[in-house]
């Protein structure tokens, strides 16, 4: 599905963020990308969306390479690989309903869709009592549900989550991973970024290791080991 193929960035003068990185993400799989800070996760995802261009090297979504699609047909890549990061992103003037609603008015999706599907999404993440309250109103946990009900609204075949719970105490922490979980077995490919030990110990997904801009390690059911 996703293949990273020698993938180098380097940003002037001479700083390395990733440095040859190669490996395969396969339908439906959930995969923890794991490294200190500064190891270059965040800049292989942004990479994965073409927002950054490799300095070598390449990288498909299914079968096509990302930095050949045309400025044009990027909102359509985007619209199949949903992301979500520490930082909410939500429109403080807008309840959870809106902002949800939001992305598909920007699709240009009917209020008929909007009506059947925000409802729906909603539920998924738990945040139906919520729908009408403001960004204000909701806890930090609810934040962030809010903020994958907007990936997960247009019906992404990946999801890219770079450190969700980087802001979250530990109950929702294990609240939002839980979700991510559900939303994998609902057959959407997760990858998950994060720096939190416990997370990845207790999953028991794949593990690629980041460290300074390499692949250290890539185990089927991995451990936190850096």
């Amino acid at each position: 599905m996703i293949r990273f193929e020698n993938i180098t960035k380097i940003y002037p003068p001479n700083t390395v963020a990733l440095k040859d990185v190669s490996f395969e993400v396969k339908e439906k799989e959930f995969i923890c990308l794991v490294g200190k800070s500064g190891a270059g996760k965040t800049t292989l995802l942004k990479i994965l969306l073409a927002r950054e261009e490799p300095t070598k090297g390449k990288v498909f979504f299914e079968g096509q390479n990302v930095h050949e699609i045309k400025p044009n047909e990027l909102p359509e890549l985007r619209k199949r690989i949903g992301s979500v990061f520490q930082d909410y992103k939500l429109l403080s003037s807008k309840t959870t309903y809106e902002n949800v609603a939001y992305i598909m008015e920007v699709l240009g999706r009917s209020d008929e869709e909007i009506s059947r599907d925000v409802p729906k999404v909603l539920e998924i993440v738990g945040l139906t009592e919520r729908a009408n309250h403001f960004p204000a109103q909701l806890s930090a946990g609810e934040h962030q549900r809010a903020a994958i009900a907007r990936a997960l609204i247009h019906r992404p075949d990946v999801i890219l989550a770079d450190e969700p719970t980087g802001n979250l105490d530990p109950y929702n922490t294990s609240d939002i991973i839980r979700l991510l979980l559900k939303i994998n077995e609902l057959g959407t490919t997760i990858i998950l970024s994060t720096h939190n030990k416990e997370i990845i110990n207790s999953l028991g997904k794949r593990v690629i290791s980041l460290e300074e801009g390499r692949v250290i390690r890539d185990e089927p059911k991995g451990r936190f080991i850096l």
